[in-house]
C-alpha cells in the first residue's frame, strides 16, 4: 500500500486582500513541502476571507494569474493543493467555492452544495452530486463548511467511492461541537479519513474556533490543533494505520 500525508492548513484570512492571503498560503504550502504533504487544504474562503457581501468582487478562475505561484509549487512539490475562493458563477451571485491544484498542472472547481441560511443572498448554490480525485492509491471527495451538516453529503462521497472526506470550514466555537461530531461520526460510519480545515482567527463576521481536526477511518481522532493559531496539521498513512502531527506556522 502507497503510503500518504494529508494535511490541513489552519492559516488566517486578511479580508478581501488577495494577494496577501496569496502569501500566506504560499508559506503554508512551503511548510507542508517541508513535510512532504500529498494534499494540502485550507479553509473555506482562505483566499478572500468570509466576506458575504463582497465575493463578487473577489471571485476569480482557476486559470487565473493570481494563482499562477500556487499551482507552480504544486507541480514543483508534486502536492496537490485545495484553497477556498469565491468563483465567477452564470448570475450575480458567485459559488462559494474550493479551488483543487493538480502536480500534472490541471485545476478543478468544487462549488458548496448547501448554503447556509446567511448565504442565500450572496452566493449560489452548487450542483448535488460528488466528484472523486485521486492520489497515491487513495479517492479524495471536498466538502466546503455547512455542506457537513446534511449527511447526504458525506454518503454520496462514500457511495461514489471515497477513501477520504475533506471539509475547508469556518466554524465557531458555538458550532465547533455539533460540527466535529458529524465528521467525526461521518468517518466511523462510511469508512472514510477525515480532515477539517478550520479559520486560524475571526472571518467575517464569526471569530473561529480553530481546532482543525483529522480523523481515521475508524472515527478516532488523530490530530487536532489546540485552538485559534496558524498550524499545520497532518496525518500520514504507514504499514500500520495513520498517524497525526501537529506542526505551528510562523506567518
Amino acid at each position: 500500500m502507497p503510503s500518504i500525508r494529508i494535511a490541513a492548513a489552519q492559516s488566517l484570512s486578511v479580508p478581501l486582500d488577495l494577494t496577501a492571503n496569496l502569501d500566506i498560503h504560499c508559506r503554508f504550502i512551503q511548510a507542508a513541502a517541508e513535510a512532504a504533504v500529498d494534499v494540502l487544504v485550507f479553509p473555506e474562503l482562505s483566499l478572500s476571507g468570509y466576506e458575504l457581501a463582497q465575493l463578487g468582487s473577489c471571485a476569480l478562475q482557476p486559470d487565473d494569474l493570481l494563482l499562477a505561484p500556487i499551482r507552480q509549487l504544486a507541480r514543483s512539490h508534486a502536492m496537490t493543493v485545495v484553497l477556498g475562493a469565491p468563483i465567477p458563477s452564470d448570475s450575480p451571485m458567485p459559488y462559494i467555492g474550493a479551488i483543487s491544484c493538480f502536480p500534472d498542472g490541471r485545476c478543478a472547481v468544487y462549488r458548496k452544495q448547501y448554503l447556509d441560511p446567511s448565504e442565500v443572498a450572496f452566493a449560489t448554490q452548487g450542483e448535488r452530486g460528488a466528484s472523486l480525485h485521486g492520489v497515491k492509491g487513495e479517492s479524495f471527495s471536498l466538502a466546503i463548511c455547512a455542506d457537513t451538516n446534511h449527511e447526504q453529503h458525506a454518503r454520496d462521497a462514500a457511495n461514489a467511492g471515497a477513501s477520504l472526506y475533506l471539509a475547508g470550514v469556518l466554524v465557531s466555537q458555538a458550532g465547533y461541537p455539533q460540527d466535529s461530531a458529524n465528521l467525526q461520526r461521518y468517518a466511523a460510519r462510511y469508512g472514510m479519513t477525515t480532515l477539517m480545515a478550520n479559520h486560524a482567527g475571526p472571518s467575517g463576521p464569526y471569530v473561529s474556533a480553530g481546532r482543525s481536526a483529522i480523523w481515521s477511518a475508524e472515527g478516532t481522532l488523530l490530530v487536532e490543533a489546540p485552538g485559534p493559531g496558524s498550524y499545520l496539521l497532518t496525518a500520514t498513512q504507514g504499514p500500520h494505520g495513520w498517524t497525526g502531527e501537529l506542526m505551528t506556522i510562523e506567518t
